[in-house]
């Protein structure tokens, strides 16, 4: 059988990256330009700064990974491109240049969903993997919580009612002053703390028992790091980033084991920027261990 090369875009938030892939697993070339530097002055990303470093670098980055690949854009058999969801003037650059390549080269134009690239990318990692199974999404703009019934066919059980987990770890860390971006910055200082020195609480969601808020969350650490300001007393941030991220990660682990079990499903995929924090790894593999899913 003749192998199927894709050529793939995405440009839906602040990194410009373009990879080669055959067959939906091997992974032959990935490039990535990330703006994390130059966003962090601002404390996060701002869209329009964004959407301007994608249509200086993405001609670079196609180009790049088509060498690193050892082909040509006529060697292709399709282009690939995010459409959505992300920053919209992100997004239209990516779009854009794809659909002109894909027309000037005669290759046939595949939009992707942004939600479905993060579970998909399990199939890389995992090779065997094989529906059906529950996906956790959890990114900076996203949080979702999906049973994958087959190769494209997708139920959504719970989603964000607000901030998605990763926002809220940027904003919790902005707030005692890490700085952007959140997330690993807020992994790395949890690791110096004791997650149970300080216990914010777990949210409850009207409608789907599945569902996730996170803000009630953040706003309880600004009440926190508020009246310690006005009493004077003071904040030790290591514990207070691990008791935050231990509550995000006890709320998105038992709803995962929660759904699985209601659903009778025993394979679980983590997905999404936020799957490389530390305590929701090793969170989620031990309420897998313990309740028989893998």
């Amino acid at each position: 059988m003749a192998n199927i090369d894709i050529l793939a875009i995405e440009s839906s938030c602040d990194e410009t990256a373009a990879a080669v892939v055959r067959n939906g697993r091997e992974v032959l070339s990935n490039v990535i330009y990330t703006q994390i530097d130059m966003h962090t002055v601002y404390g996060g990303v701002v869209p329009e700064l964004a959407s301007r470093a994608h249509i200086e670098k993405i001609n670079y980055v196609v180009q790049k990974a088509l060498d690193d690949a050892g082909m040509t854009l006529n060697e292709i058999d399709a282009v690939a491109v995010t459409y959505g969801p992300g920053l919209v003037g992100a997004l239209l650059v990516g779009v854009g240049f794809a659909k002109a390549i894909a027309w000037a080269a005669g290759k046939p134009l595949i939009g992707v969903n942004h939600i479905e690239g993060h579970i998909c990318a399990n199939y890389i990692e995992h090779p065997d993997l094989e529906p059906p199974y529950l996906g956790l999404i959890v990114s900076g703009g996203h949080t979702h919580l999906i049973i994958v019934e087959d190769w494209a066919e997708f139920r959504i059980l719970g989603r964000t009612v607000d901030d998605a987990a990763g926002e809220a770890f940027d904003k919790v860390a902005r707030a005692i002053g890490l700085g952007y971006p959140g997330g690993p910055k807020i992994d790395r200082v949890s690791k110096e703390g004791d997650p149970d020195a300080i216990v914010f609480p777990k949210a409850k969601v009207n409608g789907s028992e599945y569902n996730f808020s996170f803000s009630g969350l953040k706003s309880a650490v600004l009440n926190y790091l508020n009246h310690a300001q006005m009493t004077g007393e003071e904040v030790n941030k290591a514990d207070l980033a691990a008791g935050f991220q231990k509550s995000v990660v006890d709320v998105l682990c038992e709803h995962t084991v929660k759904a699985a079990r209601e659903h009778s499903i025993k394979k679980v995929a983590l997905a999404g920027g936020v799957a490389s924090n530390t305590a929701l790894r090793e969170g989620l593999a031990k309420a897998c261990r313990e309740n028989d899913l893998v």
